[in-house]
This record gives structure tokens, sequence and C-alpha cells, in this order.
């Protein structure tokens, strides 16, 4: 059966379902799921290149794809969540020829680093997460299929490349997500033969030949040693993990070309998909993310990853509400002001949360459908965000209210709060508890622990105000020091 709408059965007939922006065809769309019985659901995301800590324009792209995996789930879809993780690259060879680090030690550091990230940001971890390096296989098969259909030729400098232009000649259309218009042997691409190993300078790299900078990063093959090139990475892993036809593939905008027109291409022309099924149904891109209005560089001064906007004395919480505050098809405008603002956010629905956990005590009740109804609403509209949060703070002013006019019973309370955890399935910011409070945190308390067990006070202090430039007050009580958040200035 398919689904007409997400998980609460809506109390109008003005809820259409999932709607989402397909990139392939430039417009929203109702999301139909290829399974018969329109439950199950495969969605893959270009995964980081674990080359170097990820920054916040990275995080975007993820906080975005774990918005998509949530909102399918909250509407009652079984989701196969499926992400790769580029550990085999250019960038990557370059810096292990740099510090001289082994290729598996020296990603596999970055690779920890980015998933202790994204559990900061409480991004859904995926069911998969294959490794290019240990998909070698899988690539070299496609490879072969695509060498033996006539769309891939080996150059004289023995690496195989992907030829646009006999897949074009073959009838294909190449430059679908762009809507370019290409022909068989456009002229812009023709180079003199003797400047490049290739045929035309837009054939990509299927597989690159080995060359001495590459050190020990290479792997045997038919056409010799050497490494796959970045594009056939993805469509090898996502196949095998979702099949040769799948629901949705997500990334970043500055993905759409080349590399998902060359995933399209190298997909199809291996010719994987049956009965005229396209590779992917559903193209789904981020857009980009400002810092401070500007394009986020190492030379403006405003490049951040995210462990950098952590020591600033951030929680994960605050910046997933921040890269979770604009439309995923908006640029977003990621600012030290909107950080603050997220702060104060956060703290009026954990104040009310808390007052209505004071009077619900253990009482248990329903949701509030009608307020779900509306959630749901905003994000089956191709996920509006900003609508959804909307629902969320007028829910909140109502709440607050009633608590006002002490009009709030056990019942209505503990309604409430499994209202706010229906929201919360999808929004993810959780609610500040001592979980909550990052290990820097909790170690610098605890140095002031230890430091005043010592009676040097004049440490202790000096930890205490550390505590306070990060944004945390520590209260001392009788079971011991609290740690809490400085409520931000409004």
């Amino acid at each position: 059966m398919h689904h007409d709408s997400c998980i609460y059965t809506p109390l109008s007939n003005l809820i259409m379902g999932l709607r989402l922006f397909n990139t392939l065809t430039r417009s929203v769309e109702e999301f139909v799921p290829l399974d018969p019985e329109g439950r199950r659901v495969g969605m893959y995301c270009c995964g980081p290149t674990v080359y170097d800590f990820g920054h916040i324009g990275n995080f975007r792209t993820f906080v975005f794809a774990d918005l998509v995996r949530r909102t399918l789930e909250f509407c009652g879809y079984a989701v196969t969540h499926v992400m790769n993780i580029t550990d085999v690259e250019d960038k990557i060879i370059r810096r292990i020829r740099q510090t001289g680090i082994p290729l598996a030690e020296y990603t596999g550091r970055y690779l920890a680093a980015f998933l202790e990230d994204s559990k900061t940001l409480n991004i859904l971890p995926p069911h998969h997460m294959p490794r290019a390096t240990e998909h070698i296989a899988e690539m070299q098969d496609i490879i072969r299929r695509l060498i033996e259909r006539g769309y891939a030729y080996q150059a004289p400098d023995g690496s195989v490349y992907f030829s646009i232009d006999r897949y074009i000649a073959a009838g294909a259309r190449y430059g679908r997500l762009l809507n370019l218009k290409l022909e068989p042997h456009p002229e812009h691409l023709r180079v003199e033969a003797d400047e490049y190993a290739k045929e035309s300078v837009a054939d990509f790299a299927l597989w690159k030949a080995r060359v001495p900078e590459d050190g020990d990063v290479f792997w045997p093959s038919p056409w010799g040693e050497g490494r796959p090139g970045w594009h056939i990475e993805c469509s090898a892993m996502s196949v095998k993990y979702l099949g040769p036809a799948f629901d949705l593939h997500l990334g970043g905008e500055d993905l759409i070309f080349p590399h998902h027109e060359n995933e399209i291409a190298q997909s199809e022309g291996a010719d994987l998909q049956t009965e005229g099924r396209p590779f992917v149904r559903y193209w789904l891109h981020g857009a980009h993310l400002l810092v401070d209005g500007r394009k986020m560089s190492k030379s403006l001064g405003n490049f951040f990853t995210l462990r950098d906007i952590l020591e600033r004395g951030f929680a994960g919480r605050e910046i997933r509400y921040q890269l979770l505050s604009g439309h995923y098809r908006e640029p977003l405008n990621f600012t030290l002001d909107g950080l603050s603002a997220a702060r104060s956010a956060l703290a009026r629905i954990d104040e009310c949360i808390d007052k209505l956990q004071n009077i619900a005590g253990g009482a248990h009740a329903q949701p509030d459908r009608s307020i779900l109804d509306k959630f749901t609403a905003a994000l089956e509209d191709d996920l509006n965000i900003a609508a959804a949060w909307a629902v969320v703070f007028d829910w909140v002013r109502e709440q607050n209210r009633q608590l006002a006019a002490n009009q709030a019973t056990p019942a209505s309370a503990a309604s409430a709060l499994a209202t706010w955890e229906q929201m919360d399935r999808v929004l993810g910011v959780g609610r500040l508890s001592a979980n909550s409070v990052p290990p820097e945190v909790m170690a610098l308390v605890e140095a002031r622990q230890e430091a005043r067990k010592n009676k040097n006070f004049a440490r202790a202090d000096a930890l205490r105000n550390e505590l306070k430039n990060r944004g945390w007050l520590i209260e001392d009580t009788p079971k011991g020091p609290r740690v809490k958040r400085i409520p931000a200035q409004a």
C-alpha cells in the first residue's frame, strides 16, 4: 500500500503526502517509493572524504540527509540509509605523501573524528557505511561491463576512461541533472589528441593508472596497477547495498555536476537496471552554507570545522538547530549571532519541557493530533523546516500561556510531552540534560573539583572562569557540582 501521508492520519484532506524537489525533473513531485508495497525506501548519501576534520559546510549536507531520513521514518517508511566513505582520492594521497602515515591509519583517524562529530550533531548513523577501499572488486566489475558495452576504453597512459561521446552516440542522454543538451562529438569538447591521453576532455577516469606519486596506494586490475576514479566509487557502493535502481540519492549541490551526472552515466551505461528503471528515482540536493554572508574559505578567515565551533563553547544541539533553521534548497548563512539565537530558542523549549515534566509527574497520554498534523503538513511540503519550527514555537507559546494561567493538568502536560517527543523524532535537538554536557566541559568540572579538594582555590576559580567563557555556569550543591548553560542574552 502507498502512504498517502505521514504516520498520523490527517484530520483534513489538505495533506497530500510527502512531496520533494527532484533535481532530475526540476520540480516538486509526490514521493512514491519503488517498493510495490510502498513501504521500503533505499536512500544513498555521498559521504565524507576522510582527509581532514569535517567543516560546517559538510555538516549542513549531513544534517539535511538526517532530516530526510528522520522525516521518512516519521512518515512510517522503512528506510535503508547508505553513506559511503571516500578513503582513497587525490587529496588523501597527497596528504599521506606529505605525512608518511599509511593510508588506512591516516583515513582511520579522520573517519573516527567524523563519526564523533556526527554523534555530537545527533545524526542517525547510516545502516551501511561502505568504504571505497573495501569495494575495489565491485568497481572493477562495473568498469569491465562498461568496456564490454563500448562505453569505456583504455587510454595510452593505461588509465580507463568513460567516453561521453560514445554514450551519447548510443542514444543515451548525458547532462540530465543540469539539463545540458550535448550532441555526439560536441566540437567544444574535442581537443588535439596529443594534448591528452583521453579521447575527449570531458571523458572521466574510471580507473587511474599507477604513477610514482601514488606510492603504496594501488591495486591490481585487468588494466594494470592503479586505483579507482572518484565517480565509480559511489556507483559501485550504492548498487551493492541498495540494488541497481533505488529511490533517493542525496548530496550537496556542488556534486550535481559532474559527480552525480557521471554516476548516472556509468550506472545506466553498465545496464545494471531492469525494466527500463532509472538508476535513481529522486535526486535531492542541499544548497551551500555561507559564513557571515560569504563563501567559506581559509583566506577570508571564515572557515570553521565543527570542532572550532564547539571550542567556542557552543553545543552540538545549538549547531544542529542553526543548520536546520533554513530550507535545504536555500543557501544558509551561518553566524555566531545565529548560534546565540539557537541557544535562546532551545532554552525556551527546554524551560517549557521542564515545567511540563514537573506537572506531568508519571502520567502518560496521547500526543496532540492537531499539532502533529500541522507539523507533518510542513514537512510533507518539500521539508519546509521553517514552517515546522513555527508549529513548534506556536505550541511552546500556547503551553506557556496555559502554564502561566495554571490550566495545565498532569494529563494535558503528559500529552504535551508526548507531542514534543514525536516532533523531536524529526528535529533531533533532544533536551538539555546531564548527558548533553560536552565531555570537555565535564573534564573542566572534574578538574575544578580536584583543585578544590586540594585547596587550590586560585586554580578552581580559573577553571570556573574558563567554564563561564565557554557558556557554562557551575553551581555547588550538597550533591556535588551542577553545571548548566548560561542563558543567552536576548
